[in-house]
């Protein structure tokens, strides 16, 4: 089965970010890990890895947006259960995301629907399925490498150069312990261990979109294993929702 991560940019003039992991339950390995352009660029990477095939494509980014302003209630229910962490999610509206009325992400679900992908909020636990699902990396980074709080390792105002580095070295090592989790995550250790001193600008954000991307294939990999038992929907189909793994103090909650 194939697990596939979209670390989706909300505007189709920036690149977004892809990867593509091979496995099943026992675990999966690192197939691909690029960065694409247009939406025809996302389809034909969706394309090549799903084939006709069992995949779940699991996508940051809104997939469907109802409300004209505010946030949908999924984002305030994660944010409420995720707080203390630092892991709330970005307020999602037609109003921020549109483009001549049309939200990139909901575009992206109705496109793969032609392709016989269906949409739908929570992974069944080892179900061959062809799915896309909403999901966001920081809440599952938490749940996943059982986190104090969030990673500070993207450019914002107020982070020197040396934090940033220090943090993606801190999450990179995490990324790597992949390969003895459960699931295990193999043939991406040249990818998460390359030197991060050296990027600037464009070719960060590149790399970062790419790694969010593999976040996204492995929440997929981890969803397909473990399913309600590790993981849960905030919100709901109707008012939009997020797919995330979460801390064992939430699990069946």
């Amino acid at each position: 089965m194939m697990f596939i991560g979209i670390d989706l940019a909300w505007s189709p003039h920036n690149r977004s970010g892809g990867a593509a992991i091979r496995g099943d339950t026992s675990g999966g390995t690192l197939v691909e890990h690029t960065l694409l352009d247009s939406d025809a660029d996302i389809l034909a990477f969706i394309d090549t890895h799903a084939s006709g095939g069992p995949c779940l494509v699991g996508v940051d980014a809104p997939l469907w947006v109802p409300n004209e302003s505010g946030r949908r209630p999924g984002e305030a229910a994660l944010a409420a259960s995720f707080q203390r962490y630092q892991a709330g999610a970005h307020p999602a509206n037609r109003r921020l995301l549109a483009r001549n009325g049309v939200v990139r992400g909901e575009a992206l679900v109705a496109a793969l629907a032609e392709r016989g992908f269906t949409h739908a909020p929570m992974i069944e636990a080892g179900a061959a399925v062809r799915q896309v699902i909403e999901v966001f990396p920081h809440p599952a980074m938490i749940a996943i490498f059982d986190l104090p709080r969030t990673i500070k390792y993207k450019v914002k105002q107020g982070r020197s150069r040396a934090m940033l580095e220090a943090e993606w070295a801190r999450y990179q090592a995490l990324l790597l312990s992949l390969r003895t989790a459960d699931p295990p995550l193999r043939g991406h250790e040249q990818f998460v261990g390359q030197t991060v001193a050296g990027l600037r600008g464009r070719a960060l954000k590149g790399y970062e979109d790419q790694v969010d991307a593999l976040m996204c294939a492995y929440i997929c990999l981890y969803g397909h294993r473990w399913g309600a038992a590790r993981c849960r929907v905030f919100g709901t189909m109707a008012g939009g929702y997020i797919f995330t793994p979460v801390p064992e103090v939430m699990r069946g909650v």
